[in-house]
C-alpha cells in the first residue's frame, strides 16, 4: 500500500506534489515533480511552497517543472482504501466496559431508593397555609 506524502515544511499538512534536492558540489537546488519513492535528503513540498521556494544567497535554483500537479489515486491506494473499508465493516464491537485504571477498584452500581417526597412538599418548593386555613 502506498502511503500519500505529505509537505515537508513544519505545520503543513497538504499532499505533496514536487522534490526539493540540494546538489551542494554546485551550490543548486534542484525542484522537479515529486519522485517516485522518499529518499533521505530530499524534500516533498505542497504546491504552495514548491512556487515560493527562494534558495540562498550565491545558490542556484533549477526548476524542472513550473506547473506541479497532485498526483492521481494508483490503483493501490484504491485497493487499500476498499480493503480498509472491508475490514472496518467485519469488525464487531465488543461489549462496552467501563474504563479502569490500574489498581483502582470500579465503582459500585448506586442501588438506593430517593426517600418518598414529604407530605405538602413538592422538591424544594412548600405549601403554606393561607389565611383562610
Amino acid at each position: 500500500m502506498r502511503l500519500s506524502r505529505h509537505c515537508t515544511r513544519a505545520a503543513c499538512s497538504r499532499p505533496a506534489v514536487a522534490t526539493l534536492t540540494y546538489v551542494y558540489a554546485d551550490s543548486t537546488a534542484v525542484l522537479g515533480p515529486l519522485a517516485t519513492q522518499s529518499e533521505p535528503h530530499s524534500y516533498d513540498l505542497c504546491e504552495e511552497h514548491a512556487h515560493r521556494l527562494t534558495a540562498p544567497r550565491g545558490w542556484e535554483v533549477v526548476r524542472l517543472a513550473t506547473e506541479f500537479v497532485p498526483a492521481p489515486p494508483s490503483a493501490d491506494d484504491i485497493e487499500a482504501l476498499a480493503d480498509a473499508v472491508r475490514e472496518a465493516s467485519r469488525a464487531r464491537p465488543g461489549p462496552s466496559v467501563p474504563a479502569t485504571r490500574p489498581g483502582s477498584v470500579p465503582p459500585a452500581p448506586v442501588t438506593h431508593r430517593l426517600p418518598e417526597p414529604e407530605l405538602g412538599r413538592r422538591g424544594h418548593l412548600r405549601v403554606l397555609p393561607g389565611e383562610a386555613d
